[in-house]
């Protein structure tokens, strides 16, 4: 069992509360009988649509040879999810594999649920730009996961209506503000964009960008930095925006801001690669007016993004098929014609960087058919992404957020102090539940 590996994770709290159970757990799952004579039947917990599909083509091929059959069980997402992992693990009854957000990953491995697969797919990283491969390994020599779909962030704007406006595409965030308000004095009704309350990773993602570091480790205790100067630099610039009225302060995915969307009310969205999806729905008489460009950047020059979603396919501690599981979880996410399959039947946007400019993505997104090259610019964007740092309470942290800056875009009042609230209440969880917190 690689426990020394991600031991510096795991609270001495934790640790001794997990005790001869997780011990005999890991045991189980490092004398792997992958090698052994005789069919493997593995079990892969997913909440992607159509996955059944794309787990057919590794049983009818690969599969079948090896003779490892996988057999998908849909699950919900999210916190959902995580709680029914952990509560099978705790009975040592987790499936061999699960799909996991990057952010559930630092919960999932200090509750020693997850692997280490580092030793059967350490070969797969170059496949993957470092920023993404380094949120399945949590900043260890362990690789906790194989990265599957990614949400690298970038800036969508209404092309017809910039250049009616007579606006320029924003390259730094300086840019972005003077945009809303040159667009605001041209046409008082219409903002450039919102800042939305409502999803906390699109404000975790645009912190990403600007330098942030939620949590970091050092020895067995979690370091908290949410409200870091660089988070704080992002919530000062959009609560000052939201404050003079330069952007709109409602939230997103509602019946008024699609209709802000389709009826060019807001010209601008900051979002990510899976947006022409949403788009389609929720402005479909906007269809080829859109164009997508890098996010605007901090200082001149500079080259990076945030993220906004993504998943990974790990391999659970409860496994007693870890190479098997290793095997396939590598093939999922490699493989061109998983991947292909993959877009297709599950709509998902690969983290493997030679699959994002071919098959699926060789061609741009029907809505947005007006930008050829779509997707080798959203190659170029993806390859930027910047690191990224996980705790093992992001759903404590992503609910005060949504408390605490819901208020305060709708009060227009200070978003430094929701950040404040933000730190306080996620040091505060990581104390009860028996973490070690450095102050």
């Amino acid at each position: 069992m690689p426990y020394t590996k991600r031991r510096r994770l795991v609270s001495s709290a934790v640790a001794v509360a997990l005790g001869a159970t997780a011990l005999a757990a890991c045991g189980s799952s490092s004398d792997d009988d992958g090698a052994a004579s005789g069919p493997v039947t593995l079990t892969y917990w997913s909440w992607a649509p159509g996955m059944d599909k794309v787990v057919d083509l590794w049983n009818k091929g690969p599969g079948k040879e090896q003779q490892i059959t996988v057999t998908v069980k849909k699950q919900a997402s999210g916190d959902t999810l995580v709680t029914k992992i952990l509560t099978a693990h705790k009975a040592g009854k987790a499936p061999d594999l699960v799909q996991a957000e990057y952010q559930a990953l630092p919960t999932l491995v200090s509750n020693d649920a997850l692997a280490d697969i580092s030793g059967e797919v350490g070969d797969a990283k170059k496949e993957f730009a470092d920023g993404v491969w380094q949120q399945t390994t949590l900043g260890t020599d362990a690789v906790y996961a194989v990265p599957q779909d990614i949400g690298p962030m970038m800036f969508f704007y209404r092309e017809d209506l910039f250049e009616k406006y007579k606006l320029t595409v924003p390259t730094t965030w300086d840019e972005f503000a003077d945009t809303a308000r040159k667009l605001k004095k041209a046409a008082p009704g219409k903002d450039l964009t919102t800042f939305s309350a409502n999803d906390s990773g699109l404000f975790a993602g645009l912190a990403q960008q600007a330098g942030a570091q939620w949590w970091t480790t050092s020895g067995d205790t979690w370091k908290v930095g949410i409200n870091d100067a660089a988070t704080k630099k992002v919530a000062e610039f959009w609560g000052g925006l939201v404050e003079e009225g330069a952007i709109d302060n409602q939230p997103m995915y509602t019946p008024a801001w699609n209709k802000a969307l389709d009826t060019g009310q807001q010209i601008a969205w900051v979002s990510a690669v899976w947006a022409p999806g949403t788009l389609t729905t929720a402005a479909p008489a906007t269809k080829g007016k859109w164009a997508m460009a890098p996010l605007p950047q901090w200082t001149k020059g500079e080259n990076r993004t945030g993220s906004w979603g993504g998943s990974s396919t790990a391999v659970t501690t409860d496994s007693t098929h870890k190479d098997a599981a290793a095997t396939f979880a590598a093939w999922l996410n490699t493989d061109a014609r998983a991947l292909n399959a993959l877009a297709k039947e599950s709509g998902i946007y690969p983290a493997s960087t030679a699959a994002q400019t071919s098959g699926a993505f060789a061609a741009p997104p029907e809505f947005f058919a007006n930008q050829p090259d779509f997707y080798t610019k959203a190659a170029e964007i993806a390859e930027t992404t910047a690191p990224s740092a996980w705790g093992p309470n992001v759903n404590v942290a992503y609910t005060t957020f949504k408390n605490a800056f819901g208020a305060a875009a709708k009060n227009k009042s200070d978003f430094t102090a929701a950040l404040d609230a933000m730190q306080e209440d996620t040091v505060a969880d990581l104390k009860k539940q028996g973490f070690g917190v450095a102050e």
